[in-house]
This record gives structure tokens, C-alpha cells and sequence, in this order.
């Protein structure tokens, strides 16, 4: 094995975090980020393939528990509430998403974390340290495994599992050699391709579902006894060795209790998946500075880093919602024709619209160097138009709406959260202002009860 056990030193860390620990602003991010998983999981209700998870709980879980999914409020057990509620949380594409990882860890903490503290009766603080070692340590595993590991898998079912873990053992007190074993039988339930894409599948969801319950599932049986591979990560046979052809065990430890992960990560500001933002903004930036009408745009080359190419690039003309999400056309084609790629855009307009299908056929994508370079850490955003009067062009971002240094402040949050479930339905206005003040004083909680 190698000189540094990163496993151990990586488990040591978690089981030692104390909430007297974290930074004030640390503390606040995370109360930020879990209003904005909670929008985002209410907003998933009645969406496509979220009534088939809640079916399946019916089915196959208990028929009462301590432990609530919030699309449907039924109580059931923990690991059948972490499933629905992280399949809901990641279907319309508004959770959160950590740049360097390319993690979203908050559709997999946040359920399995839920689950645990409304079955222990935790505490607000309790849940917010679990949070954040959920967080440090799924960003370290996605830093981890590095660029080759996710072109052809989807970080957030891998590192997820193993973020979903950590949350639901911080909860349960694992000492050090606990976290060890539950690292092992965490990591190897990892897993999560991106081939669905190609199909229209409903794979993405059912990546998050599984996540969260397998966490839970790993977190809960480590408890009783059940041991794992004591360096599953950076092991000759580990998740490193199997999942990718650069990863780095220095990124597991690195800045531990001195870089909190957390508080770089970035809210969603568009409905549509992350790669797609840093040239919605540009395309947003352009059309307002020139007074660009999309009819008055011939054709349009978006500057990309390589994993857009990968991830976006298999969807070519987008046939569900979900599908439209991932193709790059399409947003920059709403983002043209409505200046919004919104919730309410995609699901009456995305498919519907032939100015929109226009918009998306004049749309291409080209590798940038220097866009490239800067991926993962930094997300740029460069787009050039030719316009049908025959001008040439281009505008730039170098911070999407949401990231850190451009962030959603507070009310921006909080309108975003009301925006998600009045389009779900999915709670009353009275209920989304109990909420809202429920998460901001998230840290002097006494204890997790139901919440709708």
C-alpha cells in the first residue's frame, strides 16, 4: 500500500468534524444549499419518472416509517425516503453542482441526510455537520478521480454513494475505523453511466435513487458490523484503479479542516444541465449588449471545454424534456427566442416551438484550448454569432450565474424556491414561507420532525 494511508487520514477527518468546527460561512452556505435541494426535490413532483419511485416505495417499502418523501408526503423507512427524495431533488435539473468534482452534491447528501435525522430525532447542527462531511467528501472522491472519470461516468452516482454515506454515518457517530469500512462498502456500490443519454433514459434519477439508499444502506449496516475494503479508493483494485486513468489520492486529503469544498459550490440558475450555463450566460451578455433578436442570428459557435463536447454532444435533436436539458441548442435556442431557459420554457416551449428547433439546428459547439485548460476549477463561458446582416460577433463569462464569485444571493434563493414549487404544485405559499424560515434557522434546530 502506499507511504499515506489517504483513506484513514480521509476517515479520520470525518469522524473528528465537529459543527464548533465549521466556519460561520460554511455554516450558512449549507443552510443556502439545503433550501435549495428542498425546492428542487418539491419540484420533482409529478415529473416524469418520479411517480415510478414513489410506486415502487408503495410497493416494496413499509407502509409508515419515520422518515418522509416529500413529493407524495408519505413516511416510510429511511433508505426508501432517500431514494424518492433524491430522484426527485435531480430530475429538473436546478440542484446544486460543485465545479471541480463536477459533483451535485446536494441531490444525495441532503436525502440520505433527511431520512437519517428525521428517524434519530437529530439536531439542526447535528445535520448540518453531517452535511458538510457528506459534501468534503464526495467533492475530494470526484476531485479524485479526476477528468478521464467522468467522460464516461456520471459523478453524482459514483462519488455520490459514497457522499450519501458519509452524511448518513456522520449522523450515526462512526468512529474512525467506521468511516474506514463504510468508505469500502460505499465505494463499492459505485456507480452511475452516461450512456443514457443517447436513449432518453430515465438512468439519470435512478443514479441519485441509488446513491442515496446505497449510502444509507452502507451507513446503517457499517454500524451493525459489516466491514469493507480498508483502501477501496486509492487501492490497486479500488475505485481509482477501476474508474479512471488520472486520479490523484492527494485530492482526498488535500486543505482538509482548513478548504471547506462546500462553500464553492454553485447554485443553478438555468433549468438545463451545467455545461450548458457558461454559454447561455455569454449568449444572454451578447443579445442584451448588441440588441440581437434570434432571427437576427445566421449561426452561432459556442467555445466549450472537452466533457461538454461528451456529455452534451450524443443529444442531437432532444425528444423529451429532460432529454432538451442536454442539448445545447435548445437552451441557447430558449435563451434566444425567450431569454430564459426556465422550467416553465422547457416544459411549453422546448419541444413545441419551431423558432426554438430553428435556433437549435443553427448551433454548434467547438473545442476552446484555453476554456479546456481552465476546466474543471473555472467553467468559461465564450460565444460567437454571425449575424444575418453579416457582422461577426463574440462575448465572454468567466463566472456563471450561481458560482461563488456571482452567486444567487438571498432573496434570489429564496424567489428560486418559490418559483420550484409553485411549478410543481408541490406546497401551498404558506407552506414554501415555513420552509424558507425552517432551513434559515436550520442551525439552532432541537430536532428533525416531519416537514410537510
Amino acid at each position: 500500500m502506499p507511504a499515506i494511508d489517504y483513506t484513514h487520514r480521509l476517515a479520520e477527518f470525518l469522524a473528528s468534524l465537529r459543527f464548533e468546527q465549521l466556519p460561520s460561512d460554511g455554516v450558512a452556505r449549507c443552510q443556502a444549499l439545503y433550501l435549495d435541494w428542498l425546492g428542487s426535490a418539491l419540484a420533482g413532483k409529478g415529473h416524469a419518472p418520479i411517480p415510478l419511485f414513489e410506486d415502487y416505495s408503495r410497493l416494496m417499502g413499509p407502509s409508515d416509517g419515520p422518515s418522509q418523501q416529500l413529493t407524495d408526503r408519505r413516511m416510510t423507512s429511511p433508505p426508501f425516503a432517500a431514494m424518492v427524495n433524491a430522484a426527485a431533488s435531480h430530475v429538473v435539473e436546478q440542484d446544486d453542482l460543485h465545479n471541480a468534482s463536477v459533483l451535485q452534491p446536494g441531490t444525495v447528501v441532503f436525502p440520505a441526510a433527511l431520512a437519517t435525522a428525521q428517524a434519530l430525532g437529530a439536531s439542526g447542527a447535528d445535520f448540518i455537520t453531517a452535511a458538510v462531511a457528506g459534501y468534503e467528501a464526495g467533492i475530494r472522491v470526484g476531485e479524485f478521480l479526476g477528468r478521464s472519470h467522468y467522460r464516461l461516468f456520471h459523478t453524482t452516482g459514483t462519488a455520490g454513494t459514497i457522499a450519501a454515506a458519509v452524511a448518513t454515518g456522520k449522523l450515526l457517530k462512526l468512529d474512525t475505523d467506521g468511516f474506514v469500512n463504510l468508505l469500502g462498502s460505499a465505494g463499492t456500490q459505485a456507480a452511475g453511466l452516461w450512456e443514457f443519454l443517447r436513449d432518453a433514459a430515465d438512468s439519470k434519477q435512478l443514479h441519485t435513487a441509488k446513491a442515496a439508499a446505497d449510502g444509507v444502506l452502507a451507513a446503517y449496516l457499517t454500524r451493525a458490523g459489516l466491514t469493507g475494503a480498508r483502501h477501496l479508493l486509492e487501492g490497486p483494485q479500488g475505485l481509482g484503479a477501476g474508474m479512471s486513468r488520472d486520479a490523484d489520492p492527494e485530492r482526498l486529503i488535500a486543505g482538509l479542516g482548513s478548504r471547506w469544498a462546500l462553500t464553492e459550490t454553485s447554485f443553478k440558475f438555468h433549468a438545463s444541465c451545467r455545461h450548458t450555463h457558461p454559454a447561455a450566460d455569454a449568449l444572454q451578455t451578447l443579445m442584451a449588449r448588441e440588441s440581437l433578436r434570434h432571427d437576427d442570428i445566421h449561426a452561432l459557435t459556442a467555445h466549450v471545454h472537452q466533457a461538454a463536447i461528451d456529455v452534451l454532444g450524443p443529444v442531437t435533436v432532444p425528444r423529451t424534456i429532460h432529454q432538451a436539458k442536454f442539448s445545447m441548442g435548445t437552451v441557447l435556442g430558449l435563451i434566444a427566442v425567450y431569454g430564459e431557459a426556465s422550467l416553465e420554457r422547457f416544459r411549453d416551449s422546448a419541444l413545441q416551438d419551431p423558432r426554438v428547433a430553428a435556433f437549435r439546428e443553427r448551433v454548434s459547439m467547438t473545442l476552446d484550448d484555453e476554456i479546456d485548460a481552465a476546466y474543471p476549477r473555472r467553467w468559461l463561458g465564450r460565444v460567437e454569432v454571425t449575424t444575418r446582416d453579416g457582422r461577426t460577433l463574440s462575448a465572454a463569462i468567466d463566472e456563471p450565474k450561481g458560482d461563488p464569485g456571482n452567486t444567487l444571493e438571498r432573496d434570489e434563493l429564496e424567489a428560486k424556491f418559490r418559483r420550484l414549487l409553485a411549478f410543481s404544485g408541490a406546497a401551498d405559499a404558506d407552506e414554501a414561507t415555513r420552509l424558507i424560515a425552517h432551513a434559515w434557522a436550520l442551525a439552532g434546530l432541537e430536532r428533525f420532525e416531519t416537514l410537510l
